[in-house]
C-alpha cells in the first residue's frame, strides 16, 4: 500500500518524468534557475510570485474549485470539494440538477489542472491547497476571499472573551461551558447542523433575515454603532454576527454556507461560455472583403512612410508623437487619430520606421522599407500581419494615462504590453474555430476570454478591477477588421493560413484575391488624372510626384496643379519628360490644359536661381528682379542688390525658394557651380535597424530538450540529497555532515575512499564546490584516479566528468548501490 505523501515535495517526488516535465512547463518560471532537488522545487513552487502567476493562468473552473478548496478544512476529501461546488440539494431553482451534472464532469478535469500545476496536491480522501495559494484566496479576519465568505466561527471569534461566548450559547440555546475551545464548537456545529440552524432561523425577526441576504453572497463585514438597530442586536447576540472591532461585524462561514445551500460561489461556471455567431456570411464575401482591407492596409502604411520620406515629424523628449503632429498624421491620411496611432504602431513593429538617431531626432523610414516596398502586396500584407501578431505595442492604450498620471503618446516607450501576443492568437483561434463566414459576437467573444483567464489584468492580492486583457481583446477585433486580418466581422482563410500554415501560404491565398497592379490612367480635361486600380510602383511613385492625390478609394483621384508640376520639375524631369510619360501611359489623349499648364510652369521654371549667401537670387532678366524688389510682399526676405542680375537675401536658401514661390515664382536651387540641385523624394532613410522585439510575458515556455534535461538534473540531484549514506569512520580530521550539509573528510580519507571506490565500482556521494565557489551534492560512481583527479560518472549530470581532487570537501559511501 503506498503511504500518502505529507508535502508537496513527497508529492512531488512520486510524480513521474512527464509529469514533473508537465509542471515545468505549466509554470516556466520554476526553471529559472534549475532547482537543485525535488525539495527546491517544491519550496520555489510554494514562493507568493509563482502562485500568483499560476493562479493567474487558470480557468474560472478551476480557479473556482481553488477558491472552494481555500474556504473547506484543510485536508478536505473529494466530495466536501463536491459539495461546496454543487451545494447540499436545498437548492431555490437557480442551481438546477443538470449544472450539478456539469459541475461534477469538469470536477476531475479542473482537479488535474490544480495537480499538475502544483497548487493542489493529496489524494482525493486529503486534497491539501498550497499554503500560499490558500493565503491569497481565502478569507481572514482582515477580508472576505474571492468567493464572498467570511472567518470561520473559531477564526472570528478568536479574540472574544469567554464571557461573551458565554451570552452567545445561552441565547442561542446552547448548554453553557467554561472551556472557551468547547464553546466555539458548539457555536460552529449549530451553524452546520441543517435542523437545528433551520430552527434559529425560524426564529429570527424578518428584519434580521433581510440582513443576512445582504450579507451571504459577500462581503460578509457589515459596519454597526454602538446603538445597533433590533434586527442587527438579534442576530450579533445569537452568533449570526460576530465582532470585529467595536465598529464592524462579519457574517461567520458556517453560517454563510448554511444560508448558501452549502455553495461557496454563487454561479459555478464549469463550461465555458460560448462563442455565439451574430451574423453568417458567404466566406467569398469575406474573403473579398478582407482582401480589399488588407490592400488598404498596405497601401496606408506606404503612404504614411511616404509622407515621411523626407524626415518625419520630431520625437519628443519623453519619446513618441505628440498630440499635434498625430492629429496632422491623421488629417493627412484621412483617418481618426486612434487608427493613425494604429498605423504609426504597425509600421514600427514591422520594422518599417524608426528614430534618424540625428541630433534632432525626426522619424524616418528605415532601409527595410524600401525592401518590403518592393514586394508584392500580399508578401507585403503578410509582413505587416506577421509583426502585429507578435508585437507586444498596444496602440489602444493612445490618448491614455500611466500610472503616474503622464499621457501615453502614440510610438512612445510605455505602449508595450506583454499579454498582447497571447491575447490576440487566442481571439483569433476563437474566430478559427467557428465556421467559414460567422462573425461572432464581440460581448460573447469577451465573456469567453474572462471566463479563460479570469484573473488576468487584475491584480489577485491588490483587487485592481482593470480588466486590460479584456480591452485588448475588443481592440484585437477592431484591428483585425482594419488589417485585413478579418472580413465582414468573420475570419478570413488567407488568416486561418498564416495562423496555421505560415506566410507563404497566407500569401498564396490572398494573391488571386489581390487586384493586378495596372500600367495606365485616364487623363481628363479638368486636370486630373483616375486611377481605376492599384498601380505599377514606378507608375505610383512618378504620379504621385506629378499630381496630389485628392480621393482614394476603388479609383484613386490625382489632381495635377502647378506645384505638383513643380515638384517633378524639382526631382529633375524636363517638361518633354513629363508629356512622354503622360503620352505613355493615359488611356486617354492627354488633355490640352495639362500641357498647357506642364509648359507653362517649366517655362518659368529656374528663371530665377537661388543660392547660399546667406542666399541670394540670380536672374538674366534685370526686369523680373526689379519687380521683385518692387513687390511688398518680399519685405521680409530683407533683399538688396548686388549686382544688375542678382539679389542677395538675409535669409536662407530654403525659406528664400519658399518665399518667392509663394509670390508666384518658381525659382531653382543651385549648387556652388550654378548647376541646378534636384530635391529626389525618398531620400532620407534611418541607419540600419532591427525591429523592435516585442517584451516576453515571464520565462518563455522551454522546449521538449530542455524539460528533459532539467528533470534529469532535478532527479538526480534529489537523489544525490537523499541517498542514504554511511557514516563516516572516526578520525581526528573528519566532521560529521549535517543532513542536507555536505560530506567532509580529509584529503587522505578522500583519496583512500575514492581509490578503493575506484577498484571496487561501488558509488559515492561527494561534496564538490566549483571554480566559482558554488557548492553542490553529487553521487559519482569513480573510474580513474591520478594527478590529483578523479574521472567519474557522474549520476547528477548523466555523464563522465572528471574533478580535481582538492575541491572535493568530502566523500561518503552509500549505505547501497542506489543509483540504479
Amino acid at each position: 500500500m503506498t503511504t500518502p505523501p505529507r508535502t508537496l515535495a513527497e508529492a512531488l517526488r512520486a510524480r513521474d518524468d512527464e509529469s514533473l516535465a508537465g509542471l515545468l512547463r505549466a509554470r516556466p518560471d520554476l526553471l529559472n534557475p534549475v532547482p537543485g532537488d525535488i525539495t527546491q522545487l517544491a519550496t520555489r513552487a510554494g514562493t507568493r510570485a509563482s502562485v500568483v502567476r499560476a493562479l493567474e493562468h487558470l480557468d474560472r473552473f478551476a480557479l473556482q474549485t481553488a477558491e472552494a478548496l481555500a474556504v473547506a478544512a484543510d485536508p478536505a476529501p473529494y466530495e466536501t470539494l463536491l459539495g461546496l461546488l454543487t451545494g447540499d440539494g436545498r437548492d431555490d431553482g437557480e442551481h438546477r440538477d443538470d449544472a450539478g451534472a456539469a459541475i461534477s464532469d469538469a470536477l476531475p478535469g479542473a482537479l488535474a489542472t490544480l495537480r499538475e500545476q502544483a497548487l493542489v496536491w493529496g489524494e482525493d480522501e486529503r486534497l491539501r491547497l498550497v499554503r500560499t495559494a490558500r493565503e491569497i484566496l481565502a478569507p481572514s479576519p482582515q477580508h472576505a476571499s474571492p468567493t464572498g465568505l467570511g472567518p470561520t466561527v473559531a477564526e472570528a471569534t478568536s479574540g472574544m472573551s469567554p464571557g461573551r461566548l458565554q451570552e452567545i450559547l445561552a441565547a442561542a440555546g446552547l448548554p453553557a461551558t467554561h472551556d472557551p475551545v468547547s464553546a466555539v464548537t458548539a457555536l460552529a456545529a449549530l451553524f452546520t447542523d441543517r435542523a437545528r440552524m433551520g430552527e434559529l432561523l425560524d426564529s429570527a425577526p424578518a428584519e434580521a433575515l433581510s440582513v443576512l441576504d445582504r450579507l451571504v453572497w459577500g462581503p460578509p463585514y457589515g459596519e454597526v454603532t454602538p446603538n445597533p438597530t433590533p434586527p442587527v442586536k438579534w442576530l450579533r447576540d445569537h452568533g449570526l454576527l460576530l465582532p470585529v472591532s467595536t465598529r464592524t461585524v462579519v457574517l461567520p462561514r458556517e453560517a454563510a454556507l448554511h444560508l448558501r445551500a452549502g455553495r461557496a460561489h454563487r454561479v459555478p461556471e464549469p463550461r465555458p461560455p460560448a462563442v455565439e455567431a451574430v451574423a453568417n456570411r458567404d466566406p467569398q464575401a469575406v474573403d473579398s472583403a478582407a482582401a480589399g482591407q488588407a490592400l488598404l492596409a498596405v497601401n496606408t502604411v506606404e503612404e504614411l512612410l511616404k509622407s515621411w520620406n523626407g524626415g518625419g515629424p520630431p520625437i519628443l523628449r519623453a519619446g513618441g508623437l505628440s498630440v499635434r503632429e498625430l492629429k496632422r498624421t491623421a488629417t493627412a491620411l484621412e483617418v481618426p487619430e486612434p487608427v493613425a496611432a494604429f498605423w504609426a504602431e504597425l509600421a514600427f513593429a514591422a520594422g518599417l520606421l524608426a528614430s534618424d538617431g540625428e541630433a534632432d531626432e525626426r522619424y524616418a523610414p528605415t532601409p527595410a522599407y524600401d525592401d518590403w516596398a518592393e514586394l508584392p502586396a500580399q508578401d507585403r500584407w503578410t509582413h505587416l500581419a506577421t509583426a502585429w501578431l507578435a508585437a507586444t505595442r498596444t496602440s489602444g492604450l493612445v490618448g491614455g494615462q500611466d500610472a503616474k498620471g503622464r499621457a501615453l503618446s502614440a510610438l512612445g516607450p510605455e505602449l508595450d504590453r506583454s499579454a498582447a501576443p497571447e491575447v490576440r492568437h487566442r481571439v483569433l483561434a476563437l474566430l478559427a474555430a467557428l465556421e467559414p463566414g460567422t462573425a461572432p459576437d464581440p460581448e460573447t467573444v469577451l465573456a469567453r476570454m474572462r471566463w479563460e483567464r479570469p484573473l488576468r489584468g487584475a491584480s489577485v492580492s491588490a483587487g485592481d478591477t482593470t480588466d486590460l486583457r479584456s480591452r485588448i481583446a475588443l481592440w484585437t477585433l477592431n484591428e483585425s477588421e482594419l488589417l485585413g486580418i478579418t472580413g465582414r466581422g468573420a475570419l478570413a482563410t488567407h488568416t486561418r493560413a498564416l495562423l496555421d500554415a505560415g506566410p507563404a501560404e497566407a500569401a498564396a491565398l490572398l494573391a488571386p484575391l489581390i487586384p493586378e497592379p495596372l500600367d495606365h490612367v485616364l487623363l481628363q480635361a479638368d486636370l486630373t488624372a483616375v486611377a481605376p486600380g492599384p498601380l505599377e510602383r514606378p507608375l505610383a511613385d512618378m504620379l504621385s510626384a506629378l499630381a496630389d492625390i485628392e480621393s482614394k478609394g476603388g479609383a484613386t483621384v490625382y489632381r495635377f496643379t502647378p506645384g505638383s508640376v513643380r515638384r517633378a520639375l524639382d526631382a529633375g524631369q524636363s517638361a518633354a519628360d513629363l508629356h512622354a510619360f503622360l503620352a505613355a501611359h493615359s488611356r486617354t489623349p492627354v488633355p490640352q490644359p495639362l500641357s498647357y499648364l506642364i509648359d507653362d510652369v517649366a517655362r518659368r521654371h529656374g528663371h530665377l536661381r537661388i543660392g547660399a549667401a546667406s542666399s541670394y537670387v540670380r536672374c538674366d532678366d534685370e526686369a523680373v528682379l526689379n519687380e521683385i524688389l518692387a513687390d511688398k510682399r518680399s519685405v521680409t526676405l530683407r533683399l538688396r542688390r548686388l549686382a544688375p542680375t542678382a539679389l542677395a537675401a538675409q535669409v536662407d536658401p530654403a525659406s528664400l525658394l519658399e518665399g518667392l514661390r509663394e509670390m508666384g515664382y518658381a525659382p531653382a536651387a543651385e549648387s556652388a557651380e550654378g548647376d541646378v540641385l534636384i530635391t529626389r523624394a525618398g531620400a532620407r532613410r534611418t541607419p540600419p535597424r532591427t525591429a523592435p522585439v516585442p517584451v516576453p510575458e515571464g520565462p518563455p515556455v522551454p522546449d521538449a530538450t530542455l524539460l528533459g534535461a532539467a528533470v534529469r538534473a532535478i532527479r538526480a540531484g534529489d537523489t544525490a540529497a537523499t541517498v542514504v549514506r554511511k557514516d563516516a569512520p572516526e578520525s581526528p580530521g573528519a566532521t560529521a555532515a549535517a543532513p542536507g550539509s555536505l560530506p567532509r573528510t580529509t584529503s587522505a580519507e578522500t583519496l583512500a575512499t575514492v581509490q578503493a571506490a575506484a577498484m571496487t565500482g561501488s558509488a559515492l556521494w561527494i561534496g564538490y564546490v566549483n571554480a566559482d565557489g558554488a557548492a553542490s551534492q553529487r553521487v559519482i560512481a569513480p573510474v580513474r584516479v591520478e594527478g590529483g583527479f578523479v574521472t567519474a560518472y557522474d549520476h547528477t549530470a548523466d555523464e563522465v566528468r572528471t574533478y580535481p581532487l582538492h575541491r572535493i570537501t568530502g566523500v561518503a559511501e552509500l549505505a547501497d548501490d542506489q543509483t540504479t
